[in-house]
């Protein structure tokens, strides 16, 4: 009787035993995915109407076209073959395991701060999904950039290895905002001018720049004149990321998809972590505006028409002195976006319109109809150039030929 009790006794141990180690793959397996959603890896690793991370997505730049990778662990076109010394060497230093450089399109100078732990919890989730039998398709570089060895001198000018480093002056959530606005979620990406050579020093980062290709203007995070949030409360802020709508303003055009793939799966404490970081890197006034490009007169004439196209098309929902209808309708006044020196986002938004994301805090988004059908290149110009002026807004006109050149950008 003994033995047989000293068997059972075993043999419940050691299925206690699997039963934990399976619960704590399948836990790391899930922040896995969540790690994923916050470094937003469908965007880039998934084409559209394509399979989940199977890679093959265009990514237009200023050197040529670049498509992204299959990371779905299939052992012949994926990552199937790979360990997570191999993945962790990927993020961490923007090599292949075989030592190959990766393009600098992927943001490895930010998830090379990622942390070994949240590197190996990506890999296991990666592994978990279904893999997908497709090969990459190679890059349409023009020449020279087609010539791998050149990332070596990106690489030297632009890129520092090594993971993030909690600041001790800082508070844990501080730091835990850092690491996922540096890291993970590489903001630096899109809000940091790029150089002809493709790369952001790091003393302008965060400093705002045209998105390559696809003309839409990454707002400064620093600047109180363009994103910087230094005066925005943490509950708009907040509810900017995780909705894309909030009291100060809404997001379009390439943030609203990230909202809509990545932020509003976050936690409330990561989003608010985020918040008090971006809060604290803002600038804490102002430089005063720059002067007009265009001659007085013209620029009277403009504001003028721009006033009656406004009080026509637009005063019905963002009103007549531009307060809006917050959150669905922004306010036009005193509006960090309408102010910005690149009049690229608001002349886009007036041709094209758009809709913020759709998102589980705001499901149902009102959105902007298109006026380029409508409004000529004069009255697009003219019409932000009003709102870029008025109600004590200190922004500066703009040109037809400005409106005229982004008839035909492209509309993601």
């Amino acid at each position: 009787m003994g033995t047989k009790l000293s068997i059972a006794l075993l043999a419940l141990a050691a299925f206690t035993t699997a039963a934990q180690a399976q619960d704590k793959t399948s836990d790391i397996i899930a922040r896995g995915e969540y790690l994923a959603r916050a470094g937003d890896c469908t965007a880039c690793h998934t084409a559209p109407d394509g399979r989940l991370f199977a890679g093959g997505r265009a990514m237009p730049t200023p050197f040529g076209t670049l498509y992204t990778s299959n990371i779905t662990p299939d052992p012949e076109t994926g990552i199937g073959k790979w360990s997570a010394d191999d993945f962790y060497k990927t993020m961490h230093s923007g090599r292949f395991p075989d030592g190959g450089l990766i393009y600098p399109a992927m943001p490895f100078a930010s998830y090379t701060k990622v942390t070994r732990a949240d590197s190996d919890a990506i890999f296991a989730y990666l592994r978990s999904i279904s893999p997908v039998n497709q090969r990459n398709r190679p890059h349409d570089l023009r020449f020279p950039y087609d010539n791998r060895q050149l990332i070596l001198g990106w690489r030297t000018l632009f890129f520092s290895e090594g993971e993030f480093k909690p600041d001790p002056k800082q508070s844990a959530e501080w730091n835990r905002g850092a690491y996922l606005v540096e890291g993970l979620g590489h903001c630096s990406m899109c809000h940091s001018p790029i150089n002809a050579l493709g790369g952001t020093s790091q003393s302008d980062a965060f400093k705002g720049g045209l998105i390559p290709m696809q003309n839409w203007y990454a707002p400064s995070l620093t600047s109180s004149r363009e994103a910087g949030l230094g005066d925005w409360s943490i509950k708009d802020i907040t509810d900017l990321l995780q909705t894309g709508v909030s009291a100060r303003g809404v997001v379009y055009g390439p943030m609203a998809e990230v909202v809509h793939n990545s932020l509003q799966y976050l936690s409330d404490e990561d989003i608010r972590a985020m918040a008090v970081y971006l809060k604290s890197i803002s600038e804490p006034s102002p430089p005063p505006p720059p002067s007009s490009a265009l001659p007085t007169t013209e620029s009277s004439l403009l504001i003028s028409l721009g006033k009656t196209v406004y009080d026509k098309h637009c005063a019905s929902c963002h009103g007549s002195q531009g307060e809006g209808k917050p959150p669905h309708w922004p306010p036009l006044a005193n509006n960090q976006s309408i102010e910005m020196q690149s009049a690229v986002n608001p002349i886009r938004m007036v041709l094209n319109g758009g809709y913020p994301p759709g998102t589980q805090g705001n499901p149902m988004p009102y959105g902007m109809p298109p006026f380029a059908g409508l409004l000529s290149d004069n009255e697009v110009a003219a019409v932000v150039s009003y709102i870029r002026t008025a109600w004590g807004n200190r922004g500066t006109p703009v040109s037809a030929r400005e409106a005229n050149e982004l008839r035909s950008a492209p509309l993601n």
